[in-house]
């Protein structure tokens, strides 16, 4: 790799950093003017597809409303970040995906229209798919850490058995602030 392409991908990791570290103290504000930006960047790509068309024009606007309802996915999940606002987001884009590709199917026609349609839906049922699944595997490693935190809490409390006295009661104590049980 020359020296330009090595500063070029550090200046990108640079960014994208930083821009999720700034996402992190989103405000309410910051977070309104985002949303704002995004419906005006809606707006001009949308004016954009006025001068197309028949099914350009449809492939444009498809496009144009799948941009803006993945970036504002995104923005509910930079801004609350939470296991239904990335379920969220990943279902706005294969919702988008899929639209731009039935639109686009519509320029064809024939077995090369039904492959396409065919086609369309079948990365819209997989991409469904992976959001539930990456929704179960979430919630799998919840149970997982909770099991995997009574199991230590158990050894710990065990190991309190062998004492007696206050030293005992000290520590069940330090055992249960330790492993957050009451």
């Amino acid at each position: 790799m020359n020296r330009m392409t090595i500063t070029a991908i550090a200046a990108a990791l640079g960014l994208a950093f930083g821009t999720f570290a700034a996402a992190a103290d989103m405000s309410k504000s910051d977070y309104d003017a985002t949303k704002d930006r995004i419906k005006s960047e809606y707006k001009a790509a949308k004016a954009a597809c006025g001068p197309l068309k028949n099914n350009a024009q449809d492939v444009c606007m498809a496009e144009a409303r799948g941009k803006e309802s993945v970036a504002l996915a995104e923005l509910a999940n930079f801004y609350e970040p939470s296991r239904n606002h990335r379920r969220d987001a990943s279902i706005a884009k294969a919702k988008a995906d899929y639209s731009v590709a039935m639109e686009k199917c519509d320029d064809q026609a024939g077995n090369a229209k039904d492959v396409c349609v065919k086609e369309a839906k079948a990365a819209q049922t997989i991409a469904r798919s992976d959001a539930k699944a990456q929704r179960k595997i979430a919630d799998a490693r919840k149970d997982a850490s909770v099991d995997k935190n009574d199991a230590d809490y158990g050894v710990a409390k065990q190991k309190c058995d062998a004492l007696a006295g206050d030293v005992k009661e000290a520590c069940v104590k330090d055992a249960k602030a330790h492993f957050g049980k009451s």
